[in-house]
């Protein structure tokens, strides 16, 4: 009875069930895992967490259990508490190389304090050299074992600290690459250029488990729908399985399309089949799987685009594709891979189909009169040093709501900042969970200004709202990762809210909040620029050109 509530997603009935059960045996494994996921689907977190670490205590060898428990005690901000829990389940499975590179390389997913960062970074570094230290690759459980783990899990979290990760990402990069090179020695041998026969195009392949509506690929749609047809043949393989309609846009661009979900060795196989010119990973660093591919030579040449903006490590990864309004001058430093600088933002970012307002602010509890900041990146990109500045608006500015989408583990951190200057942060603050796209973009059409995260800036979101012609506070970093919406504005035109630092950055937030004219001045300016920002045409010809000279160099080699 209550797998059949849980197999038909009755959370509530299946939990009462297993709940009776436990009560005249101690169940298994399954049960407990069963049971925490209908907690997870509820959100009832104490109960989940309570329920794993049940679990672990009668059976300590079962891997998914502390798998679980630890990446979510992570990330919902519970960082002691998931190294704690990594230790003990490096402990109970010390074969088990996923709780190897857990122990090691854990780092929190927010910070409570700016001292944070350092620790975890060196904590990190020192992990790092003690999972190289004690990765054996000697047997062939050993060669299974470390794959699983990478398999498993990315560093994703690391790259929000806002360093300079290069050393660390090449020593993880070389890991992974070794970890590849012993389970797959006949895939990481270099390949020489195909060769060009008359009338034969070049052969491009891209491969991502994210070929559907995802803020880390949707712009590859433009490479490819403004794609020379008469010089280049395009090859996707979609290893995710989420089809939406924008897989089916990748499938409509692609001369050549597969979907190879949950099948490694059948999409690497593919991908060597196909005998590419150059193979193009969007992203990597957010998907193990893709990760794990990268570490390996399956065509002659291999880029990587800033779907995930860091430097992959990776020595089997040739060249970087960024763009020339996001780097700096010294850039090629922040980089392992050889550093291409496409012409405007890099890609050709499809125009975003805005619909009508037809909600009001009431419809999600906001007043009328308030003047709304949207604040809606991932709360991850808030580092703790920059609290300061919400506080420092609502000093300005009485009216001011701040309306965090996914930011409610920031709250503590918030009400600090606000208390430090005798306000409460309960005034200004909004806390709404990530509505649907709908309500999503009618909060950006409803909002006044958008505030943009130090150090890693929007993306997507920056430009969704430019779409919505939402003005938008930002201010560029040191790093290609913090300059996105610098870039974009430039491109548009609209530089008037970049700010140079944190003062001026409060100035014009304050100014656009108070001076609705010049707000409503910005808004229109946006509006009437967004074809040169959007399917931007000349950053393909740039790409192309690039593709053409990196296989005529082969070719004459």
């Amino acid at each position: 009875m209550s797998n059949k509530f849980f197999s038909e997603g009755r959370w509530q009935e299946a939990i009462a069930q297993y709940q009776k059960l436990l009560e005249y045996q101690s169940g298994d494994a399954e049960i407990y895992w069963n049971l925490s996921y209908c907690y997870r689907q509820l959100n009832q977190l104490e109960e989940y967490f309570n329920t794993l670490q049940q679990g672990i205590k009668l059976y300590p060898t079962d891997g998914r259990l502390h798998f679980s428990l630890i990446i979510d005690l992570r990330q919902n901000g519970r960082i002691q508490e998931a190294i704690l829990s990594s230790d003990n389940a490096a402990k109970s499975l010390p074969d088990d190389y996923t709780f190897k590179i857990i122990k090691y390389l854990t780092v929190p997913s927010i910070y409570e304090n700016h001292g944070e960062i350092n620790f975890y970074r060196q904590r990190y570094t020192q992990g790092l050299r003690d999972l190289i230290e004690q990765t054996s690759l000697q047997t062939t459980e050993d060669q299974h074992s470390a794959l699983a783990g990478i398999g498993r899990l990315t560093n994703f979290y690391l790259s929000y600290q806002a360093q300079n990760d290069i050393d660390l990402q090449r020593q993880y990069g070389k890991l992974v690459h070794g970890i590849m090179a012993a389970n797959y020695p006949q895939w990481v041998v270099p390949l020489s250029m195909p060769k060009l026969q008359p009338n034969n195009k070049v052969r491009i392949g891209y491969v991502s488990h994210y070929l559907h509506s995802y803020s880390g690929t949707l712009w590859l749609t433009g490479w490819l729908r403004y794609c020379d047809r008469s010089s280049f043949e395009i090859y996707c393989y979609y290893i995710g399985n989420e089809p939406d309609p924008i897989t089916q846009q990748f499938q409509q661009y692609s001369d050549v399309f597969y979907h190879i979900p949950d099948n490694f060795s059948a999409a690497c196989e593919q991908i060597i089949a196909d005998k590419l010119h150059i193979l193009v990973f969007p992203e990597i660093g957010m998907n193990p799987q893709t990760m794990q591919m990268a570490g390996l030579r399956l065509a002659p040449v291999q880029c990587v685009a800033w779907g995930h903006p860091v430097t992959t490590g990776l020595p089997t990864i040739d060249y970087f594709l960024s763009s020339e309004l996001m780097e700096l001058e010294n850039a090629q430093d922040h980089y392992s891979e050889k550093l291409i600088r496409l012409p405007n933002i890099g890609v050709s970012y499809p125009k975003p189909y805005i619909p009508p307002v037809i909600k009001s602010r009431s419809d999600f509890q906001l007043p009328d009169d308030a003047v709304i900041y949207l604040c809606c990146q991932a709360p991850f990109k808030y580092l703790p040093q920059y609290d300061f500045i919400f506080a420092e608006i609502a000093g300005h500015l009485p009216q001011a709501k701040f309306v965090f989408l996914r930011g409610g583990l920031l709250q503590p951190r918030l009400k600090r900042a606000f208390a430090a200057i005798g306000l409460n942060s309960e005034d200004y603050c909004v806390f709404i969970s990530i509505p649907e796209r709908l309500d999503y973009l009618m909060i950006n059409l409803l909002s006044d200004v958008y505030l943009d995260t130090f150090t890693w800036s929007g993306g997507n979101t920056t430009l969704e709202a430019i779409a919505c012609n939402l003005p938008i506070v930002t201010c560029p970093g040191e790093f290609m990762r913090g300059r996105h919406s610098d870039s974009f504005l430039k491109m548009l035109g609209v530089t008037d809210t970049i700010a140079e630092n944190e003062t001026e950055y409060i100035e014009i937030a304050v100014k656009l909040g108070l001076d609705q004219a010049w707000r409503g001045t910005i808004a229109e300016r946006m509006s009437q620029n967004h074809d040169r920002l959007f399917d931007d045409k000349a950053c393909v010809l740039g790409l192309e050109a690039f593709y053409k000279q990196v296989c005529s160099k082969h070719f004459s080699a």
